[in-house]
């Protein structure tokens, strides 16, 4: 038996990120296909309602099944806000500036949430077009699969993965296939701040891994670890002369800008775009 309390991400009529919006739609269709009992909570929902519904869910539990409470969004209201930080003072949005001064006119594929969200902003700021970027929108783990993808088909070009520490904790056997494909064109980086920022900031373990032995592991054929721009500039220019594999580990900070803007392409426009600027 187990009560599944779900956030009703891409609620039919609630503007939302679009990879929540199909999911959005078949939600309760899902859970009736299931035959999990559900009840929607939410802003006027009163605690007589709940009660009711947890009364009928005991019915379900005594039978080992299931049910789930699916939440909308401004039913719950927050007591205080949640805080974390790390002892790094290297900012991610300083460490990608950095990276896209010395990858020059390589595609990047960059892991969802902030630090794509800062690579744009970075590319608008220096008045350049969003051509050689890929941002993966809500596909959390995934960025360093499809950057291996480009690389194998595209393997005169040296391909360079923007990865999230909370992302590739998500995915991690994904560095596996990366490490045994031998591919001399890839370069993995990680942006580890040690935490779930564009979520929230909730910790992530990463204080607890050795990222750079699970690289080597897994048969990626270089490993660095920086904490600072120095050092940063000193290895993506070393590491260029060298055949990947490459993971290259960026220890930052947690703090984004407060005024941090969202891409003004579509994810469709935007993959467009890069796959124009790869076929030439």
């Amino acid at each position: 038996p187990l009560l599944l309390v779900i956030g009703y991400r891409g609620e039919p009529g609630v503007k939302d990120e679009p990879q929540h919006l199909f999911q959005g739609e078949i939600t309760l269709d899902f859970l009736k296909l299931l035959q999990i009992p559900y009840f929607v909570l939410e802003k006027e929902s009163k605690e007589e309602d709940l009660k009711n519904a947890l009364e009928g869910f005991a019915k379900e539990f005594q039978k080992g099944r299931q049910a789930a409470i699916v939440v909308k969004k401004g039913a719950l209201e927050k007591e205080h806000g949640y805080h974390y930080s790390n002892a790094y003072n290297f900012s991610r949005e300083d460490a990608i500036r950095c990276i896209v001064d010395y990858t020059g006119d390589s595609p990047i594929v960059s892991t969802t949430g902030k630090a794509s969200r800062e690579l744009y902003e970075i590319r608008e700021e220096r008045g350049e077009d969003h051509s050689r970027d890929f941002l993966t929108v809500g596909s959390m783990g995934h960025a360093s699969s499809i950057a291996l993808g480009i690389a194998l088909e595209k393997e005169n070009e040296r391909v360079v993965c923007l990865d999230g520490d909370g992302a590739l904790l998500m995915h991690m056997g994904a560095m596996a296939v990366l490490g045994a494909s031998g591919q001399k064109n890839i370069l993995h980086i990680l942006l580890n701040n040690e935490a779930h920022e564009t979520v929230g900031g909730q910790p992530t373990v990463s204080p607890n891994v050795d990222y750079g032995s699970v690289a080597k592991a897994c048969g990626y054929n270089k490993s660095y670890l920086v904490r600072n721009q120095k050092n940063l500039e000193r290895v993506l220019l070393e590491s260029a002369k060298e055949e990947g594999p490459i993971f290259l580990e960026v220890r930052c900070a947690m703090h984004s800008r407060e005024n941090l803007g969202r891409p003004k392409e579509s994810p469709k426009e935007n993959k467009e775009l890069f796959m124009k600027k790869l076929e030439k």
